[in-house]
């Protein structure tokens, strides 16, 4: 992008007040920033509210402009920026597609929205996907505690993290599934929260 300054030059000599300084002759140039170019682009377009499932939360420019576009941009702006799972993956080549990402994400919210208890939790941190809360597993015989929550990861081909409710010191450590294993599992699993 390049801005011009004013041509305060081009008045006449006679008019122009021998008070002032003479301007340069050359044009400011003003470069784009890609971290500014960037968080423009994950940012969601239109009005806010309270997203119930990922897709509620597909309003940025990544979700919907040119996947190769926005490939081209990530990679430009570098490895470390912010982004949702599905496009680390798709950049490293372990995703096929936008849509892959946003099926897998679609298959874990029918599941979960469909059951009592769960909620979708959208603020999670730049530019990532929100996570899923077990919300009956966040107070117990021991007192309060970190829920149970699913979360999605290019960590692995499954794309799904379930993290065991939570009490004490101590890292809370992920359990990788698929979506087909949750759904299979989510009985026990929430029998055990």
């Amino acid at each position: 992008m390049t801005v011009l300054d004013p041509n305060l030059n081009a008045d006449s000599s006679a008019t122009r007040s021998k008070k002032l300084p003479r301007q340069r002759a050359h044009a400011l140039r003003v470069e784009p920033m890609m971290a500014l170019e960037w968080s423009h682009a994950i940012e969601p377009a239109g009005a806010a509210g309270i997203a119930t499932a990922p897709a509620q939360t597909r309003r940025a420019w990544i979700h919907r402009a040119d996947e190769q576009q926005v490939l081209t941009l990530y990679r430009a702006v570098g490895g470390n920026a912010p982004a949702p799972w599905w496009l680390r993956a798709l950049d490293r080549g372990r995703l096929p597609s936008r849509a892959a990402g946003f099926a897998v994400e679609d298959e874990v919210s029918d599941l979960l929205a469909s059951r009592p208890g769960w909620v979708f939790v959208p603020w999670a941190t730049e530019g990532e996907v929100g996570y899923w809360e077990y919300v009956p597993s966040e107070s117990g015989v021991y007192g309060p505690a970190e829920p149970t929550t699913v979360q999605f990861t290019d960590r692995h081909p499954g794309w799904v993290d379930l993290i065991p409710a939570h009490r004490g010191p101590g890292l809370r450590r992920p359990v990788e599934f698929t979506p087909a294993e949750l759904r299979e599992q989510i009985d026990d699993l929430e029998n055990i929260a």
